[in-house]
């Protein structure tokens, strides 16, 4: 952890995990359900398909319908995600410390996220964080395919800070925020917020994983400032 937090100049934390149970209040099943009920209207096959899919994935396949059902199931999809950081519970425990003590430190700080802009900057918003958040890198629109695991969130969260890929460490607790970190040349560090995740995360490659937001909060105190 102290070599990662030394080469780190931005700190990129996923959101839903790392920043906020999204789906603690609504569950995302639920959501999931009221996609495939959207996909229905433009393509019953599909629809059966998506069938108990996750959201992600249910978004992932909808252009397969066509652009009017991508963003017919998107536009959905974004009013079920601020309807749920509305109802979610307040900040994963040891969030804000660490995003103060990135800060604190010199570090920059952003929100990338597979979840749309539209819902983290109503989650920022409501629980007064939005002046410790410089960028909010969210969903691209009607663009699934952009995507973690893909690096494009995280190349350009790069380029907006003025810094280098290589010289930011995206906090992320699923294996596609792992994936898109080595893919852009980004270190990581793996969230296991769920017993056995600390397993998938090593495995697929993060640089440290840790199982208390604490334990990055003390690094990016301990460690010296940018």
């Amino acid at each position: 952890m102290a070599d990662i937090i030394k080469a780190t100049r931005s700190v990129l934390f996923d959101f839903d995990g790392p920043v906020c149970e999204v789906f603690s209040g609504i569950p995302a099943s639920e959501v999931a359900r009221t996609l495939v009920d959207v996909m229905r209207e433009f393509d019953v096959e599909l629809s059966k398909k998506m069938e108990g899919m996750d959201f992600m994935d249910a978004l992932r396949v909808s252009p397969q319908a066509g652009e009017h059902a991508l963003r017919a199931v998107e536009d959905r999809l974004v009013e079920a995600e601020i309807a749920a950081v509305k109802a979610a519970d307040g900040p994963t425990l040891g969030s804000v410390a660490s995003i103060e003590a990135a800060r604190t430190s010199g570090r920059d700080v952003a929100i990338v996220s597979n979840n749309s802009p539209q819902c983290v900057r109503e989650f920022l918003a409501a629980h007064n964080l939005t002046s410790l958040v410089q960028e909010v890198v969210g969903r691209p629109t009607y663009q699934p395919h952009r995507m973690k695991p893909s690096p494009y969130m995280l190349r350009m969260t790069a380029s907006r800070l003025g810094v280098t890929p290589q010289e930011c460490t995206l906090v992320g607790d699923s294996v596609t925020d792992i994936e898109a970190a080595i893919s852009a040349g980004s270190m990581s560090i793996g969230y296991a917020n769920r017993p056995g995740k600390e397993i998938s995360l090593a495995g697929a490659g993060a640089d440290a994983v840790i199982g208390s937001m604490d334990v990055l909060t003390r690094a990016l105190k301990d460690g010296s400032p940018v």
